[in-house]
């Protein structure tokens, strides 16, 4: 157990409920009770009352002849509200917008979660999309754009800690597993002031990003533009698109300035 679960102010119970609420993911839409348990760690017996007390506040629902729970519509008030609410997502908006109607491609923003980068606000490019990318998606700061932009702008030994404790997994054939090179790949992105990955989480992705940072230099997030294999080659949108990329972080940097990370 730690410090904080040992807290007297740690209810026990509310964590419980909401690991059963992000147990389901794209891999998992659905699942039934043993199922939870294993995804969890939790005892069958917990999982069962949490459930329980979860689908009688409508957050989850069951099937009446698999009898497997899924989320409801209405588990989306969970994390709307941190859409809603969020003055970072508010201030990179309009520059993010302006951004996709200057490429034309799918430009986002992500956030730090963990060891993951989080999307929080994604203009799409109205091309044909091969990949679906919806908000709240994690994806790994080790192999992706933005996760690289954003440790490149962490202090050294923040962004070593983080790569420490990642799991450094081959997702295609293109990945950068060893650790050497990923810090190679991050000290290149520090001296560019952008990042890319070429095929590194999704085959026939590219992607270049840039982070966003307040007034202090410690990175909030980062913008991101993915482009398909199909219409771009790696040059091209190192080339032609990191520079707006950084265009980009920059002005939303400024617009966020005053603006904490989140801890």
């Amino acid at each position: 157990m730690s410090a904080v679960e040992d807290s007297p102010l740690f209810v026990t119970a509310l964590s419980k409920g909401l690991s059963i609420i992000t147990a389901f993911r794209s891999g998992r839409p659905s699942m039934n009770l043993v199922e939870l348990a294993e995804a969890t760690g939790l005892n069958k017996s917990t999982v069962q009352r949490s459930v329980f007390t979860l689908e009688a506040l409508g957050y989850v629902g069951k099937d009446p002849d698999t009898k497997r729970y899924r989320l409801t519509p209405r588990s989306l008030d969970l994390g709307s509200g941190y859409l809603q609410t969020s003055d970072l997502v508010e201030r990179s908006n309009p520059y993010l917008h302006e951004l996709n109607r200057g490429t034309e491609e799918s430009c986002n923003l992500l956030e730090p979660c963990g060891l993951d980068m989080l999307y929080v606000a994604r203009f799409p490019s109205h091309r044909q999309i091969s990949i679906h990318v919806p908000l709240g998606r994690h994806l790994p700061m080790y192999c992706t754009a933005a996760g690289r932009a954003y440790l490149a702008a962490l202090p050294p030994a923040e962004c070593d800690a983080i790569l420490d404790a990642s799991e450094l997994v081959a997702h295609t054939a293109s990945t950068i597993v060893d650790r050497q090179r990923l810090g190679e790949v991050i000290d290149q992105a520090r001296r560019d002031g952008y990042a890319f990955a070429n095929e590194e989480f999704y085959v026939g992705d590219i992607s270049v990003a840039a982070a966003v940072v307040n007034a202090n230099g410690y990175p909030l997030g980062a913008v991101n533009v993915a482009v398909p294999f199909s219409r771009w080659s790696l040059d091209d949108a190192r080339r032609d698109l990191a520079p707006k990329v950084i265009n980009t972080a920059r002005s939303i940097s400024s617009a966020a300035r005053s603006l904490r990370p989140m801890t």
